[in-house]
């Protein structure tokens, strides 16, 4: 057994056992957690599926389905990382149209958005504005 880490750094030892991920430690004497290594494991694989965008409760069907597999490989993970795979691409697509926009907003030298609204010229998409209410001119 080992005491819990630093909880700055694990704000998931306190919340894992009250979202069923883990059973609730032992106790010291003096009140302190005491985790298993199995427990410290089962953290690591938490914290590690959060990084790759996985949710609390994805990591916790996750984490069921592999004590349920009985040696056997899980459909389940595979589906679902590559699901999370096809959310990251989409999210990555999404930042890219953002960065070069806002690149091509600096290029055109942007400096106030209600200017920038009126402008033809404007790479930022003000979506909803007529276009009669634009006019040629220089740009922002």
């Amino acid at each position: 057994m080992r005491g819990g880490p630093d909880p700055s750094r694990w704000d998931s030892w306190s919340s894992a056992p009250r979202r069923g991920l883990l059973a609730a430690p032992e106790r010291s004497s003096g009140g302190h957690r005491l985790y298993r290594e199995e427990a410290v494991t089962v953290l690591r694989v938490i914290k590690a599926a959060q990084r790759l965008g996985f949710t609390l409760e994805e990591v916790a069907e996750l984490l069921e389905a592999g004590r349920h597999r009985h040696g056997r490989p899980v459909p389940g993970l595979q589906q679902r990382a590559c699901e999370k795979l096809a959310e990251v691409d989409a999210k990555i697509a999404d930042l890219t149209t953002i960065r070069t926009t806002l690149t091509a907003a600096l290029d055109a030298g942007c400096d106030d958005l209600t200017a920038c609204s009126a402008s033809p010229c404007c790479p930022i998409p003000f979506t909803g504005l007529a276009e009669e209410n634009r006019h040629a001119g220089t740009c922002c």
